[in-house]
Formats: C-alpha cells, structure tokens, sequence
C-alpha cells in the first residue's frame, strides 16, 4: 500500500488551517471571488443564488475590504451576467427598505447615484411635473460619491425647498401615500449599502453595484422602472435581468450622462418593455418645436435659479422639461401620445399648476421641521 509524499499529505493540513483562520464567511467570499477573478479558461459566472449570497456578506461587513475590493473589480473586469444581477436585486429588495403601494400610476427612476458634473439635470423638475399630472414617483440617490462625485439627485431636491434626506423611512412612507412623492436618501434609509461607498472610492471604478442602482426599485408594487443607460450591452443585461425578477415594464434612456433624460439638442434613443413586448423608440425634439442646446451645469445657484424659471415655463431648462415631462406622461399612459404629453406639460407650467405644487410640498415639508418659509421663498441652495 502507498503512502502519500509528506507534500500532498502537507498541502490539504496547510489549507484547512488556512481556513480556520479566515473563518467561514471569508473562506466562502474567497471562493467567489475565485470564480469571478480565475480567467477565462478556469473562471466563470456567479449563479443567481450566489450573488446574491455574495451581497450579502458584503452588506454584512462579513468579507475583508481586500476582499470586498477584489470582488468588485473582478466583477467590473468580468462584466456581470444577468443571472448575476437578478440575484444582486434579489438582494437588496430583501435588504432595502420597502415603499408601500399606492392606487397611483408609479414610475421609479434609476440614474447615476454618482449624480452630475456637466450638464445641467431636469430629473427633479419632471417628477414634480409628473406628480401634479397625478403620478408617484420614486427617486433613489446618496450624497457625493465617487467616481463623479456630481451634483446629486437629493441636493437638486433639496435646492428646491424639497429636502427629503433626513425623513425617518416611516414619515417617507407617509409622504408618499398622501404626495406621490419619494426619495430614498441611501445613507440614511439603507446604511448597509451606503458602507460600500469608501470602497468604491478607493478602487476607483464604477462597480456593477452602480448597475444595480439603475435598475433597484424600493417600491413594492407594479411600477414602470425608468433607468439610464450609455452603452448598448447594458441595455441588453437590464432587459434580463429585470425579466428574471418580474419586473413587467422596464423603459430604457440612453440620456445625458447616463440619466434618464432625453436630449433636446440630438436624436433621442429609447426602449420600452412591457411584458413580452419591446418597443424601440427614436425621438427629435426639434420636430415637435423642442430643440435645445444642452445646458451646462455650472454651479447649484445658478441651477436653482434655472430651475425654477423652467416651472415657469421660462428659461433655458424649459424645453427640456416639457420634451421629457411630455414623453412620459405618454408612456405611462397618462396621455394618449407624445403630442397630448407635450401639450399637457405645458399647460401645467404655464397655468402654473407644478410652481404652485412645488410651494405646497416645500411648505409641508417646512412645517414639519417646525419652519414655515414666508411666500415666494426661493430656497436657500447652501446646504448642497
């Protein structure tokens, strides 16, 4: 009978008190980040089962930063696979917090969480557009991240006397039943992943964790997920991904950096899923009276002031916001076409209708900080 050389009697003793050290939540991120990091010829695509358990130990801290740094690189490197991504969403719509239905047609939006750094952004004047037409709408976003570390989603908001980050997740909810209006702030209502931040910035490099948030929503009911993109692939790995967890209706932007919102100033590509149906959608504002320059970002008084002339129906952010409020209240089926969309966004800037409903949720909103702002307040941007 043979006995094994002292070196292969040696090597399995060598690992098993490899992994006594480690543990078994590292023992376990390693192998996974063995699989995504071993190359072609030996490496290989996460299940959906196991990206989702490797979120989990990433939310839990369970994973040394080295670790977690090499998962996310690897992963960027490699290119997420669906299968791979419905288990990332799997993840943090068990992990997330949960917005509660609404009666209302909603539409969730999933932009950069990185947020703006060249032109100027017209998400937060649509979705006040879209609630006085009678719309919920779900916005997600953090603070200053990296890469861009732009101007965020929440400090655009909060520039409009709208400043939402630091509402329990309750009131939140409250807000949204009675307004149709929600920001999930992520340092304050989703910690867990807000720990991933000070990794992203030290590897540099958006993460497919950055994919995830185009396509998240907290919202627990049928909604229409409205989510950026920039490079075709993209697109094709939403559509999946989406699918797999039975998200019905996914609209796809190719907007400016990123976003969701159309340009004025080119062709205007879109794509629209509902059920098993895809409809693929080229716009020019200009053949509706629309074209526009792109409007620089060029500081957040200057925005607020823009902005707030655009729910006049006046300035350079005008167009823009009546192209893109127009286009989807046509997809979501509140009008009947683009053209009845543009007409009705006009109408309500014009009449006044979305100022007179951005003054009423700012001062709601004030009164529950105890602080009424006095009549015609424009809000102070300082805070942003």
């Amino acid at each position: 009978m043979s006995t094994p050389s002292s070196r292969e009697a040696w090597t399995p003793q060598r690992r098993q008190q490899q992994g006594d050290a480690l543990g078994p939540d590292r023992c376990r991120f390693r192998e996974l980040v063995a699989a995504l990091g071993s190359g072609e010829r030996s490496g290989r695509a996460l299940s959906r089962a196991e990206a989702g358990e490797a979120l989990d130990l990433l939310l839990d801290g369970r994973c040394s930063d080295a670790q977690a740094g090499a998962f996310l690189i690897a992963h960027r490197l490699r290119r997420p696979e669906p299968q791979e991504l419905a288990g990332l969403l799997d993840g943090y719509r068990q992990r997330g917090p949960r917005l509660s239905a609404t009666p209302r047609r909603v539409l969730s939006f999933g932009v950069p969480f990185d947020g703006r750094s060249r032109s100027a952004p017209l998400l937060p004047l649509v979705a006040l557009l879209l609630v006085t037409a009678g719309v919920g709408v779900v916005l997600h976003g953090g603070g200053p991240m990296p890469v861009k570390y732009g101007f965020t989603t929440a400090e655009a908001m909060a520039a409009l006397g709208l400043d939402r980050r630091g509402l329990p997740w309750a009131e939140v909810n409250r807000r949204f039943a009675a307004e149709g209006l929600a920001l999930l702030h992520q340092p304050t209502h989703f910690p867990a992943a807000e720990r991933l931040v000070p990794l992203r910035e030290q590897i540099g490099k958006r993460p497919p964790i950055a994919t995830l948030e185009l396509l998240w929503s907290c919202h627990d009911g049928p909604h229409l997920q409205v989510s950026g993109f920039v490079h075709a692939p993209t697109e094709r790995l939403a559509r999946l991904a989406l699918a797999a967890t039975g998200q019905d209706e996914l609209l796809l932007v190719k907007g400016l950096e990123g976003g969701v919102e159309l340009p004025t100033n080119r062709v205007a590509i879109a794509s629209h899923r509902r059920g098993g149906d895809s409809e693929r959608l080229i716009l020019r504002a200009r053949d509706h009276g629309l074209g526009a320059p792109e409007v620089p970002l060029e500081s957040v008084v200057q925005w607020q002031g823009q902005a707030l002339d655009a729910l006049a129906a006046s300035g350079p952010l005008a167009a823009g916001l009546i192209w893109n409020g127009g286009f989807l209240l046509w997809r979501a089926g509140i009008s009947e076409s683009l053209q009845a969309g543009l007409t009705r966004a006009e109408r309500l800037l014009e009449d006044g209708a979305v100022e007179q409903r951005r003054r009423q949720l700012a001062g709601e909103l004030a009164l529950t900080a105890g602080d009424t702002p006095p009549a015609g307040h424009r809000p102070d941007p300082a805070g942003c």
